[in-house]
Order: C-alpha cells, then sequence, then structure tokens
C-alpha cells in the first residue's frame, strides 16, 4: 500500500510544502517518479536553489534517516563506504598478547566490531534512508565511475566479509552545481531535473513561509532585487539561501525595509565577492536597481 504523501505528484507537492519546501514546476513529479520507480534523481542548478533542502524535506516526509555524502576532490570509497578502525585494531592486537592462534587473531581483526561505517554503507543497511550525494561535480571521475556501479547494485561487497545488501534501496539525491559536466553514464541510470532560481511571486512565498513575521512589503522588495541580481553580471550568484540570510539579518537588525543603512549592515548576507559589492548594493535598493536608471 501506497503512503499518503506518494499516493500522487499532487500528495507530494502538498506534502513537501507541509514541512516548508516549494517544490518548482516538475520538480515534485521528478520526486515522485523517482520514488516510485527506485531510480536515483540527479539534480542539477545554481548554487542555494535549494538542492539540498529537497533531499532534507523528503526525509521529513518519509520518516527516513538523512544520510549526507559531501563530495570533494579526492574523496575516495573509504570516505563513502567502510573503513576499518585501526586504532581498536592495534589495541585488540595488544590485548590478546601472545596467543598461539595468529590467524584467528587476524581474521579476528576484520569483523563488524571494528568496521566503520561511511555514508553509502549507512544509507544502504538502515532502512528507509535517504542517501543525499551533494556536490558530485567536486569529486574526481573515478569516483564517479566507482559510485554508478554501488547504487546501482544497492549492495557494498567487502572482502572480509562479503556482501551487504539492503533490504530496500534508499531514495538517492545526487546533487550538482555544474562546476563540471558529469560524464552521461551516470546521467542515464538517473531521473533528472533542472531547478531554477524562482519567479518574483515563488519566492516572496518562500521567504514568507520560512521566515517568521516577515512583513509582505520587505519580501517583495528582497524579491525583487534578488531577481535584478541574478541578471546582473556577479561573481557568484545568489539563491534563495541569500535571500533567507538577507531576510532574516534585516529583522534581526530591527528593519521593516531595505534601506541604505540596513543594505549596507547586510551586505555580507548576499555579496561573496568584493568585485560584487556596489553591484549588490544599488540593486538592493528599492528605485535603485536597473529599472530605475533605465
Amino acid at each position: 500500500m501506497v503512503a499518503p504523501p506518494l499516493s500522487s505528484v499532487a500528495a507530494l507537492g502538498q506534502a513537501l510544502e507541509n514541512v516548508g519546501y516549494l517544490p518548482g514546476d516538475g520538480l515534485a513529479s521528478a520526486v515522485f517518479l523517482a520514488v516510485r520507480l527506485r531510480r536515483p534523481l540527479f539534480l542539477e542548478g545554481d548554487p542555494g536553489v535549494g538542492k539540498t533542502a529537497l533531499a532534507q524535506a523528503m526525509s521529513q516526509i518519509l520518516c527516513a534517516d538523512l544520510v549526507r555524502l559531501q563530495c570533494y576532490g579526492g574523496i575516495d570509497a573509504s570516505q563513502a563506504l567502510y573503513d576499518w578502525n585501526f586504532p581498536r585494531q592495534i589495541l585488540h592486537l595488544r590485548a590478546t598478547g601472545e596467543l598461539v592462534d595468529v590467524a584467528g587473531v587476524v581474521n579476528s581483526l576484520y569483523s563488524r566490531d571494528f568496521l566503520v561505517e561511511r555514508p553509502i554503507l549507512r544509507a544502504i543497511e538502515n532502512c528507509p534512508s535517504v542517501l543525499l550525494v551533494d556536490e558530485i561535480d567536486r569529486a574526481d571521475d573515478d569516483f564517479e565511475a566507482f559510485l554508478l556501479e554501488v547504487l546501482e547494485e544497492n549492495a557494498v561487497s567487502i572482502p572480509e566479509l562479503g556482501t551487504i545488501r539492503g533490504a530496500e534501496p534508499p531514495l538517492i539525491i545526487l546533487t550538482s552545481n555544474r562546476t563540471r559536466e558529469v560524464h552521461d553514464a551516470l546521467k542515464r541510470r538517473c531521473l533528472y531535473h533542472w531547478i531554477a532560481h524562482p519567479d518574483v511571486s515563488r519566492e516572496v512565498e518562500i521567504l514568507r513561509r520560512r521566515v517568521a513575521d516577515l512583513p509582505e512589503s520587505l519580501a517583495q522588495d528582497i524579491a525583487t532585487a534578488m531577481a535584478r541580481l541574478r541578471s546582473a553580471d556577479l561573481v557568484k550568484t545568489p539563491g534563495v539561501a541569500e535571500s533567507l540570510d538577507l531576510a532574516r539579518a534585516v529583522l534581526e537588525l530591527g528593519g521593516s525595509g531595505l534601506t541604505p543603512e540596513i543594505v549596507d549592515a547586510t551586505l555580507g548576507t548576499v555579496a561573496k565577492h568584493q568585485e560584487d559589492l556596489a553591484t549588490v548594493r544599488r540593486e538592493l535598493l528599492p528605485g535603485q536597481g536597473r529599472n530605475a536608471r533605465s
């Protein structure tokens, strides 16, 4: 029997809204199909558009553990799958002293007692779970190829222990900021969705849902300014995460609007590079943006 939040695309979309995540067009359908077809979901989009937040929201809806694998250059199997607790193994060897059964002692070093679960193994063994493979584009090609094999099998092979297979596959969500192209072999095995920046009306709705006591006029000013900034020539384009930080910062400072003083005090929530400071300040001030100058 299908749980109510997963009974239809509309039900899943409503469930996401209930936990504070507003899916854009097509995203609820992509997630629904990923769950029902048991396929990984590959999400691309600019930083801050809600890729990671979707995995967090789905873990709430599914009452599942969220297991996050943060990718980076040089990551390998020992960081992703499993490893052995070497300090405990050494202590175990010392504790055995001069036992005659050397082979038995060595074999005992590679038991579950000394196994360290890394994210993929933890997600496979603990059902239900949501496995977030975050920023796969930061990993090396070799890791991407290794990950492909593991995700297809829903199992981890450990030479000393054999194959560990999950009772049911986790919901796997892979994200990419598109710092490099991910290989087609990986994309081919996933459902794909591009998460775009929200339009002004949706961003206003997100801000008012996520930031308590945010005046509608301030939410409108922030969302409108962000739309201008996303079409400006910036080193780092701000996402929804920056919009939320700005809204919370304005309220913390006791402001009710984007005045020059408030904007100067909160620039660091939106501008992440020195080269962007002047443009961000100009575009955040109501009436000071591109439309006012044209």
